[in-house]
């Protein structure tokens, strides 16, 4: 099981790890130990999920969603399995953590008056000033 918030936990059934080799750095032991972790979270399936929630989080995964619904993360940056598997379940922990949040819904607004007229000046300054650049017409 992975902990999300005080109130959130991820099952152990809805998480699944496989560990192969990793490619980099281990000196006499990169082509024996299997250090390398791949988490996949079947994210569509979760019964902690609310709807919404799934949503955000397949938007916020992108290409590590799966067309089955499966979160898949891997971490191969350490040569002891333990601290892979840490980082890959902290990133899953983070992900849904931010999938959490429901975004402020936006409350469209005008533009003040003032804002207006200032706007309107602008474009006229910046009119003349361009004018400016003409080439000055002949009166022939």
């Amino acid at each position: 099981m992975i902990r999300v918030t005080d109130r959130l936990v991820i099952p152990g059934r809805e998480i699944e790890e496989t560990f192969m080799t990793a490619s980099g750095p281990g000196g006499q032991n990169v082509n024996k130990v299997s250090t390398a972790v791949e988490l996949r979270f079947q994210a569509r399936e979760s019964t902690v999920l609310t709807p919404a929630q799934k949503d955000r989080l397949r938007r916020l995964a992108g290409s590590r969603w799966t067309t089955d619904g499966i979160i898949v993360l891997r971490a191969d940056r350490e040569r002891l399995q333990s601290a892979n598997r840490r980082i890959v379940r902290s990133r899953l922990a983070e992900l849904v953590r931010k999938a959490l949040i429901a975004p402020k819904r936006r409350i469209p607004t005008r533009p003040t008056p003032g804002s207006r007229i200032r706007r309107l000046d602008a474009k006229a300054r910046r009119g003349r000033l361009k004018s400016l650049r003409r080439r000055p017409e002949t009166g022939e």
